[in-house]
């Protein structure tokens, strides 16, 4: 591999910009056709007339974001292929979301989460609530829009902040129109993800002559490691890690978060919702597997020479970018491709997470304390949104100070899970958020303190010995080594870190153990509750399962008992002929309803 860049030619450009702009006149097109709404119910949620199809997209796309598709295959190339186990805690959490969360906020038909802690809890609680939201999506879009613009500026030389000002740009217009456009742009964005990804995955293939040779690579280099089953919950990823910690970030995330309820609250029937987020799990796992594959074909092609150690590249977050312009830099077009594929990704969960500002201001903030017309309430919606898109613009500011994307992302994460479970307990819901609120991010700022050391986190052998660089290469995609964080100077704390993916779940056990022992000590658990406030078994999927199967059986156990007693006997199922004995055989023929001989 040689130390020279390439840089995007004309025809890249040209791809790029086409991408991004049919992508933008289909949303524009159907803005258009449904600029007639005048509720700010409707501009939230669509009016509630969403099919589970188009929903499931735009719940994957919204959270598969530019991160996931830089960071992803970084942590593959790094760690190896046990990251693939979170794509169970996909599955765990769209279950449970499903039989726990969905029938309550879709019941209660309500346009902001924090609404709930209000009803079961208290005013406080529902505005500390509200607090961490605006905190944890406001912090992570901002990493979410530095995130592309960071890849451009290495790759064309694009200016930084031109790149992360023109993409909230872009979002923010998107919001300033209707919520079911930018659903409709997510529908786009899937594919747009997937051909940058397949592009990257095929080129690969081909140059190393087959799939093979690629797993043969990862298989040699130790990346290959799905049997790893270590408790130790200093352990960066191991199968419990990945599941455990997976499962409550997910859960909380789809749960909780007021970007995914608001989507799944769109839909026009809870039964449509519940499908979309049973299809938004092929999506996910779908997408894993694809960041999986192309980590795997980085190692097989930077296994001698790590572009991160040699200084190519600033940042493990820059290596699949790099990567593109080694393999595809020949075939004009396909790096464009590419970048607009991250861009896309990044629009679309930017434009969730300004949307979802807008609702939660809108209906935490404003319509308790001010009665005003639905059409005054629409222009606020649209209003705020440009208000949040320039917000973001500064926090993409701090996003370039916050290191590696993914350590990044599970700190953001960690908050969510803090009062995913609250809602069980009928008192002391403040006081288990709070509590909550400061261990998670307790044990996110000893992460970054005091991580833990190798030995735990266990990255994977990456060597420089086939680097042959040239000189005079009249590109540069970083200038300085990789270094230490900024706080390694204070790395005298002798404490370690747990594994990123378990802030959360410390987090949200503190949250909930705490909560009912405030409620035991007040006597809350003796309260009565809202029962509309309440899972009941009747709104959940596996009791209408378990239900049908009960009766399936009690029907067939009732026809048994009608039968005369000394027959039971020689019951033979029709279906078996032969197991008959001549003129004298007798059989039950379940679809008759009685004997045959």
């Amino acid at each position: 591999m040689s130390g020279d860049a390439h840089l995007l030619v004309a025809a890249d450009y040209v791809v790029f910009a086409v991408v991004l702009l049919l992508s933008a006149a289909v949303g524009f097109y159907y803005a258009w056709r449904s600029r007639k709404q005048g509720t700010s119910r409707d501009f939230l949620t669509g009016g509630r007339k969403l099919n589970a199809l188009a929903v499931s997209m735009s719940l994957t796309a919204s959270y598969m974001s530019s991160v996931t598709v830089l960071s992803n295959p970084a942590e593959v190339y790094r760690y190896g292929a046990i990251f693939g186990y979170l794509s169970i805690s996909y599955v765990i959490a769209v279950v449970y979301t499903s039989e726990v969360f969905l029938p309550v906020f879709y019941r209660l038909a309500i346009n902001s989460t924090y609404e709930y802690l209000e009803l079961r809890f208290s005013r406080a609680t529902r505005l500390l609530g509200m607090l961490i939201f605006f905190f944890n999506a406001l912090l992570y879009t901002g990493l979410v829009i530095y995130a592309p613009a960071l890849a451009l500026n290495q790759v064309t030389g694009m200016n930084l902040w031109g790149g992360i000002i023109s993409t909230a740009t872009v979002c923010t217009l998107y919001c300033a129109l209707v919520s079911k456009t930018f659903i409709t742009y997510d529908t786009h964005t899937i594919g747009i993800m997937f051909a940058g990804y397949m592009s990257v995955i095929i080129k690969s293939v081909i140059l190393k002559g087959g799939i093979s040779t690629i797993l043969s690579d990862a298989q040699e280099g130790g990346r290959i490691n799905f049997v790893d089953f270590d408790i130790n919950p200093l352990r960066r990823h191991t199968f419990w890690t990945l599941v455990i910690g997976g499962t409550f970030g997910w859960s909380a995330v789809y749960g909780t978060y007021q970007p995914q309820v608001q989507r799944y609250n769109s839909c026009k029937s809870i039964k449509h919702a519940r499908l979309a987020l049973f299809i938004n799990v092929l999506g996910l796992v779908c997408t894993l597997t694809s960041s999986v594959i192309s980590g795997l074909c980085l190692y097989s092609f930077y296994k001698n020479c790590d572009p991160w150690k040699a200084g190519q590249v600033s940042s493990p977050d820059q290596l699949l970018p790099y990567l593109v312009m080694d393999i595809l830099a020949d075939h004009q077009g396909l790096p464009g491709l590419f970048f607009a594929a991250v861009y896309s990704a990044s629009l679309s969960t930017v434009s969730t997470s300004i949307n979802a500002m807008a609702a939660v201001t809108t209906e935490d903030l404003i319509k308790p304390r001010i009665k005003l017309s639905e059409k005054k309430l629409l222009l606020i919606s649209k209003g705020l949104s440009v208000f949040f898109g320039i917000v973001c613009v500064a926090m993409a500011g701090l996003a370039s100070l916050m290191g590696h994307m993914m350590q990044v992302e599970g700190s953001v994460n960690a908050e969510l899970s803090m009062y995913s479970d609250s809602d069980i307990c009928p008192q002391g819901g403040l006081c288990g958020l709070v509590t909550g609120l400061a261990a998670a991010v307790s044990v996110s700022i000893i992460g970054m303190i005091s991580p833990s050391p190798p030995e735990m986190t266990r990255p994977l052998f990456l060597s420089t010995e086939g680097c042959n660089f040239t000189t005079g290469s009249s590109f540069n995609w970083t200038t300085p080594l990789p270094t230490e964080p900024m706080w390694s100077g204070l790395h005298a704390v002798q404490w370690h870190s747990p594994s990123y993916l378990y802030f959360g779940v410390i987090g949200g056990l503190t949250s909930v153990i705490v909560g009912i022992i405030i409620s035991l000590l007040t006597g809350g658990l003796r309260e009565t509750v809202d029962p509309r406030l309440m899972l009941m078994k009747e709104d959940t999927l596996s009791y209408h399962l378990f239900k049908r199967v009960k009766d399936g059986v009690r029907a067939e156990e009732q026809r048994y008992q009608k039968q005369p007693t000394d027959d039971r006997r020689s019951i033979l199922p029709c279906t078996f002929p032969s197991l008959g004995h001549g003129r004298n055989r007798q059989c039950w023929s379940a679809k008759q309803g009685g004997w045959n001989q």
